[in-house]
């Protein structure tokens, strides 16, 4: 089993900057993959950044350049900094984990999530 807590959300101006946090406990040995995933209003989980084990990353084409995806293996964290936010990066923001041996970003992968945080961004 592995615990997600998510935290680092709020309400920011178009243009600005936030930076989420996503601590785990428990099995983590087992993450291989953490991502982050959003939910918008009216609209499916969609994928935004992982990051396995290994290091390496990938991005939705929709934040790539925008967000970056980090973790602390000292401190079983994984962060998203957040900058240039737009409108349409309003959604809540949800913490994956995934024991898959190959990078996944299909959110049927994850077999832990946390609560979500609410990112909401003013024009």
């Amino acid at each position: 089993q592995v615990q997600l807590v998510e935290s680092g959300g709020g309400l920011v101006q178009a243009g600005g900057s936030l930076r989420l946090s996503c601590a785990a406990s428990g099995r983590t040995d087992t993450a291989y993959n953490m991502a982050w995933f959003r939910q918008g209003p009216g609209k499916e989980r969609e994928f935004v950044a992982v990051i396995r084990w290994s290091g390496n990353l990938y991005y939705a084409d929709a934040v790539k350049g925008r967000f970056t995806i980090s973790r602390d293996n000292t401190k079983d964290t994984v962060y998203l900094q957040m900058n240039s936010l737009k409108p349409e990066d309003t959604a809540v923001y949800y913490c994956g984990a995934s024991s898959q041996y190959y990078l996944s970003t299909q959110s049927s992968d994850y077999n832990y999530w946390g609560q979500g945080t609410q990112v909401t961004v003013s024009s």
